[in-house]
């Protein structure tokens, strides 16, 4: 899979240190608008360095890009990859509003590429864990969820273009937001009702939000809780499937969010209470399962998981939310 990085920041890093490690995927050039950080992460690759993400996209020997730039430029590049023939896996989110997103996937379907959102959570081996204990019915029937994600920014935090919705398409919601819903989706399925309140109470960054709190139904009446901040100071990663025989709850990122455990609970009543806990130790390796999922649904010709839809569908719930917050009603989706 001979492939081309587009943006060279932090997210460009993780994602070439992370195809390094397959024999069969090649990094053939990163682009950047900043030159220097271009040439410095394709010194490290060994690679071609560019300013003009348009001569990445047109390159015959290109069969992949990835997308690390900010969203307001994930159409653009997007469609012109796909326009070009290049399967495409976009950071999330996967644009600024719906309308966007709608672009970029009917954009992958009529070219016939793959469009992959980066949702590498669903990668992170205590949310397969939980996911195994769910889809063995150790836990029974899902009931309800419960997630917190949150960091604490970092100083001058409202000079990053997350904080800009003209760049970000809104605030905490539209940034670490996007896993936590996708996630919900990835546990529960399609939700019928999503209400919520946003907050921006410490970040000078309005109208973008630095806390969002948002309460998503299906259709069974599943409910998932989700909280998003930017005013979390010491990081945290919480997530909680609840279901009739029994619970998930999965903690920690590794890092500075703690060492990553899955955690098994069932229910009794008159028995000592117990849980199992598994810890995973070592570094992060949700990035090289995701790019394995990518390359192994475009060879099998299939869609891979936490495709375009998936991406669209969490900014759909995500504007609703907004939506809720404004009108101050429950939004129908």
């Amino acid at each position: 899979m001979k492939t081309g990085i587009i943006g060279a920041g932090l997210q460009g890093k993780r994602r070439s240190q992370a195809i390094k490690e397959f024999n069969d995927t090649e990094l053939l050039i990163v682009a950047d608008s900043d030159r220097e950080r271009a040439e410095r992460l394709a010194a490290e690759m060994a690679c071609e360095a560019t300013t003009d993400w348009q001569s990445v996209v047109a390159r015959d020997d290109i069969e992949a890009v990835i997308i690390c730039t900010p969203p307001d430029s994930h159409p653009e590049i997007c469609n012109t990859a796909a326009r070009q023939g290049k399967h495409v896996l976009c950071e999330k989110p996967l644009a600024r509003n719906p309308e966007e997103a709608q672009q970029m996937v009917n954009a992958a379907a009529e070219n016939g590429i793959r469009l992959k959102c980066g949702f590498n959570l669903r990668y992170h081996p205590g949310i397969q864990q939980a996911r195994q204990w769910l889809n063995e019915g150790i836990i029974g029937e899902p009931l309800f969820i419960r997630s917190c994600y949150g960091i604490g920014g970092s100083p001058d935090y409202e000079k990053n273009w997350r904080a800009k919705p003209q760049i970000s398409g809104g605030g905490q919601l539209m940034d670490q937001g996007m896993h936590t819903i996708d996630l919900a989706r990835y546990f529960l399925g399609e939700f019928s009702e999503a209400s919520g309140f946003t907050q921006t109470c410490y970040w000078d960054i309005a109208p973008a939000e630095d806390n969002a709190f948002a309460l998503l139904k299906t259709a069974k009446g599943q409910v998932a809780s989700i909280h998003v901040s930017w005013t979390q100071w010491r990081n945290l990663f919480s997530f909680e499937i609840f279901g009739k025989d029994g619970y998930a709850r999965v903690e920690g990122l590794g890092g500075s969010y703690g060492v990553e455990k899955a955690i098994l609970g069932k229910r009794e009543f008159l028995k000592p209470f117990e849980e199992r806990i598994i810890d995973f130790r070592g570094a992060d390796k949700s990035w090289q399962v995701e790019w394995k999922e990518f390359t192994d649904a475009i060879s099998e010709k299939r869609e891979p998981s936490g495709n375009g839809h998936d991406g669209l569908a969490a900014i759909k719930i995500a504007y609703a939310v907004y939506e809720s917050e404004n009108n101050r009603q429950v939004v129908n989706l």
